[in-house]
């Protein structure tokens, strides 16, 4: 990673593209991995609000990282569409398919991948299928698995809440809504972190999740039962199997990865501090405002992608060009002094985060993920009372690609 130049800084007030040569800071890598939140202030300092930047395969792109700029992409469609077919270097050649960034950043045929009434149809199965899923008992199925991966380490007094509860218990949540075997979906653990971290890996295991939900829609079709995938193939909307397939991709990755980011976070959060876990265990206190907290501070997606300006356009001070990649920085959004002066002060009661996106795009499944974050919390604090940190709080670490930060570990102690 490069710090900008006073010239650099002055070219690259137009276009990225135009300027792919400059000394610009890139998002992934060994630098980006310790201490993101420290690169988007000095990107903020140097740049304002929008700033260019490099991902994988140095693609370059814009960061918004102010609040209301954030909030504008989002909630305006018709000049950021959110479709990859318009992205001017996909188009043009400068983006090869076989480019790690491409399951995240590429089009495919999902409501997130597309605007307008396109987006209306699939996104609306989607969210009958989730609403549906919830109401047949998630939170029964949270506390039955929680106490299922309690049950394993129950007895050693001791674990690591990262490897042994937050990864697993969101997808064994999501493979029994899915209609996915519980062994199928623990197998995509490591698939899903690695399409996030957009490395030499992704595009295989993006392969590999596409090729298991595919095989699922098959089986669903000639055996329907009462799941998420068989609520898609049924739906009046009339999903095509690319369409299915692609959707159950989309909940398993993005459910998956965010979910399980935020439950490791939300136990950190209670676990160092102690007044706050005393009154969890005691009842006195309820979880959502470490909840809320931890959405603000270290939202589960530090980076959304991606936006595409449809026209030439002004943000934040620069000149974005038609067909420019936007990514849209959450963490650095939820902590722009302007409209966060002191990120001390509590933020309970206040819902207006980026955590979850926003616009037509925002989350439908964000409910599911909180039931399975409370729940997954409560279950824990009432089987092991005396959970206690195994480590001091100073040593707990974190690692970052450019769209996630995620903490590395989380060792605890109890009595057996």
């Amino acid at each position: 990673m490069n710090d900008s130049t006073d010239s650099g800084l002055q070219a690259v007030r137009g276009c990225p593209v135009a300027h792919h040569g400059a000394d610009l800071t890139r998002l992934y890598g060994p630098d980006a991995a310790t201490d993101p939140a420290g690169i988007y202030e000095r990107l903020r300092k140097e740049h304002g609000s929008v700033a260019p930047v490099l991902l994988e395969g140095d693609v370059p792109a814009w960061l918004v990282l102010g609040y209301r700029d954030n909030r504008r992409v989002l909630d305006n469609p018709r000049q950021f569409s959110r479709d990859a077919r318009i992205w001017r270097d996909w188009r043009e050649g400068r983006i090869e398919e076989t480019s790690p960034i491409m399951p995240m950043v590429g089009w495919r045929p999902d409501c997130v991948s597309q605007d307008g009434e396109p987006h209306r149809r699939l996104r609306g199965a989607v969210t009958d299928g989730l609403q549906a899923a919830a109401a047949r008992g998630i939170r029964r199925h949270v506390t039955y698995f929680a106490n299922k991966q309690i049950d394993a380490f129950a007895d050693a007094g001791r674990a690591d809440l990262v490897a042994d509860y937050a990864e697993q218990l969101p997808m064994l949540v999501l493979t029994r809504m899915l209609g996915l075997p519980a062994a199928d979906g623990l197998r995509l653990i490591e698939s899903c972190a690695e399409v996030f971290k957009g490395g030499e890996g992704a595009l295989e295991h993006n392969d590999r999740i596409m090729q298991i939900l595919a095989e699922l829609a098959e089986r669903k079709r000639a055996e329907p039962g009462s799941d998420f995938a068989t609520a898609l193939l049924e739906h009046p909307a009339g999903l095509d199997h690319d369409e299915v397939v692609s959707h159950l991709r989309l909940v398993l990755i993005a459910a998956h990865t965010t979910t399980s980011n935020l439950l490791a976070r939300v136990l950190q959060r209670v676990l160092t501090d102690s007044a706050r876990l005393s009154g969890l265990v005691s009842g006195e206190l309820n979880i959502s405002s470490a909840v809320e907290e931890v959405m603000w501070d270290t939202p589960p997606l530090s980076v959304l992608p991606g936006r595409f300006a449809t026209a030439d356009l002004e943000l934040g001070g620069h000149h974005v060009q038609e067909g420019e990649l936007l990514i849209l920085g959450l963490a650095a959004g939820n902590l722009d002094p302007e409209v966060r002066p002191d990120s001390a002060v509590a933020v309970q009661g206040n819902q207006s985060h980026l955590a979850f996106s926003s616009g037509p795009h925002e989350c439908p499944g964000q409910n599911i993920g909180q039931s399975i974050i409370e729940i997954g919390v409560d279950v824990l604090l009432h089987r092991l009372p005396d959970l206690r940190l195994a480590v001091p709080p100073e040593e707990l670490g974190s690692t970052a690609s450019t769209w996630e930060s995620r903490l590395d570990s989380l060792p605890v102690e109890f009595a057996v």
